[in-house]
């Protein structure tokens, strides 16, 4: 994948490279240089000339390599970025049941961290290599071409000591993995709190979520330490090296210099290349090191590509008549290692009319709207929208012809037009009004001190819990849809607005589908077909009055509401 991210740039690198290449030259002339002012001096000739050359080139070098650096930094941060995009674009398609499986925290690392040392790892690991080995590579070649018998002693001594040190990239890449792991364990033990900040609160639980949270941090400082302590290592091997290098060099160079076969001027600069190594070398252990964190980070990233994604979503408003709703049999549950939720559920719920959901608490309501909107496939049994199997539905489509208010009527952080507006941007300001009207939320509109520009905070927080379940049921209204699910529509509200909205429900319900979960009968009580559910079946379908008369569950759950007499 690394590969993937880079090879779109392979030209800039290229170019970039040619530019460290450039820019290095007045360093790596500097030995040479050296070596000419002592021969100079030996000969008692001015060195003033090439004092003054060497200081032009260093100068005109440091300037390009700066450009070659910037280029390279440059260069990542683009390919960052397309790392990113590329990850937020897969985690918000993945399907219901994976981030159901992955926890949010979890997944919000990958998306940050992860990424972040990814970055590190192109713009201070890929720039520090490129550097390093241009460097490296040109101070071999004049060493060479000065000695190459002490060329060969030199680069046999840095690959021995340097392959030892090798040995522990693999250690490092999985002590990193386990780092970045539990970095994602303490991003979720902290998500857990800020969810439920207000209950954490109002249980008095703070020091105990503290102590979860400290365990988790004190678990990632332990496993980061450790890949600390092997990257230490492997970072010492360059300079051991080098340092070996250099006494055998000395002892080397020194006979031969004592033979004739190398004058001592020759013996230093090679000597002053051996010492400029040492940069190099540093920064190569130090990419690979960043090379093997980077491996995983993108092992990390590399699970969340491997993950099944939906297609590309569609917003906006739809056409068409109003679709039923048919289960035939359906079985389902929320993984293997899960208990069956539904027991072969069988019912209509028909085009152009008012449908409810009713029964007690675990009765398998809800998991039917997720197996309308397909977050889950059901185990086995058919589900028909509009006399169409529900898999022979292109996704988007199917979603676009649904609208769907949740239990929570979850309100998203941004104005109170941005979240009426969220699944039909393209609605008109007399759609936003007829829609504020029809669920009570004009009154509200007005008393915000910028009206629909207002800001509702995260999650909704300025909000009350009924404005929020209006505002979500606004929401897809604005939509026009094909078939409307509503969970709990009306959980939230008061005995007035309780009332409102049924009239409101009872009016949609003459231009769409509706099908809705109610605990409180009295929203669902005109509804033309009530179907009641209990531990995973149907058990009973019919009107309120024919299910009073023959279904004792039913009946119960009346009584308790006092809509009848028990």
């Amino acid at each position: 994948m690394l590969g993937d991210l880079v090879k779109p740039h392979r030209r800039t690198l290229v170019f970039a490279g040619l530019l460290t290449l450039a820019g290095s030259a007045g360093g790596l002339a500097m030995p040479l240089f050296v070596r000419s002012v002592i021969d100079r001096f030996g000969a008692g000739e001015s060195v003033l000339g090439p004092v003054l050359l060497l200081s032009v080139v260093v100068l005109l070098g440091a300037s390009i390599s700066a450009l070659g650096q910037f280029v390279l930094e440059r260069m990542g941060e683009g390919i960052v970025l397309s790392a990113r995009v590329r990850l937020v674009d897969r985690v918000l398609r993945l399907r219901v049941p994976e981030v159901d499986r992955l926890k949010p925290g979890d997944l919000l690392s990958r998306v940050t961290s992860d990424t972040t040392l990814l970055r590190t790892v192109i713009t201070d690991g890929l720039v520090g290599a490129v550097g390093s080995a241009v460097l490296f590579v040109g101070a071999a070649v004049l060493m060479g071409v000065m000695d190459w018998v002490l060329l060969v002693v030199t680069l046999g001594v840095v690959a021995g000591v340097g392959g030892l040190g090798s040995l522990l990239l693999p250690r490092i890449r999985a002590a990193s993995l386990r780092a970045q792991e539990a970095l994602g364990d303490m991003g979720s033990a902290l998500d857990r709190a800020l969810q439920a900040f207000r209950t954490v609160k109002a249980s008095g639980a703070e020091a105990r979520e503290i102590a979860v949270i400290e365990a988790a941090a004190t678990k990632a400082r332990d496993r980061g330490v450790r890949s600390s302590a092997y990257q230490s290592i492997a970072g010492t091997t360059a300079w051991l090296s080098v340092q070996l290098a250099f006494l055998v060099v000395l002892a080397v160079g020194g006979a031969r210099v004592a033979s004739g076969a190398m004058t001592i001027a020759t013996l230093i600069a090679f000597l002053l290349y051996l010492f400029f190594l040492v940069a190099p070398l540093g920064q190569m252990v130090q990419a690979a090191t960043q090379l093997q964190n980077g491996l995983a980070a993108l092992t990390r990233i590399r699970e969340i590509d491997a993950l099944p994604v939906e297609p590309a979503a569609t917003q906006g408003q739809t056409t068409g008549v109003p679709v039923g709703v048919v289960f035939d049999d359906v079985v389902f549950r929320y993984g293997d290692d899960r208990p069956t939720v539904h027991h072969g559920v069988s019912f209509e719920a028909p085009a152009g009319r008012l449908s409810a959901l009713v029964g007690p608490s675990g009765a398998g309501k809800s998991t039917v709207f997720g197996l309308v909107e397909r977050f889950y496939e059901p185990g086995s049994g058919r589900i028909s929208v509009g006399g169409t199997d529900i898999a022979d539905w292109h996704l988007p489509d199917l979603r676009a012809a649904v609208g769907y208010v949740e239990q929570d009527a979850p309100v998203l952080d941004g104005t109170l037009r941005e979240n009426l507006t969220f699944a039909a941007p393209d609605v008109t300001e007399e759609e936003i009004r007829r829609a504020l009207a029809r669920t009570r939320l004009d009154d509200l509109v007005d008393r915000l001190p910028e009206g629909l520009e207002t800001e509702v905070g995260h999650r909704g927080i300025l909000l009350s819990g009924g404005e929020r379940q209006r505002v979500a049921i606004a929401r897809a209204l604005l939509r026009r849809p094909r078939l409307l699910l509503l969970d709990e529509a009306t959980s939230q509200l008061d005995a007035v607005n309780e009332l409102r909205l049924r009239e409101v429900i009872a009016e949609v319900a003459r231009e769409t589908t509706v099908l809705v979960i109610a605990h409180r009968l009295s929203t669902v009580t005109g509804a033309d077909r009530i179907i009641v559910m209990e531990a995973g079946r149907v058990r009973a379908s019919g009107t309120h009055d024919e299910l009073i008369a023959e279904d004792d569950l039913y009946r119960e759950l009346a009584a308790t509401q006092f809509l009848v007499n028990s």
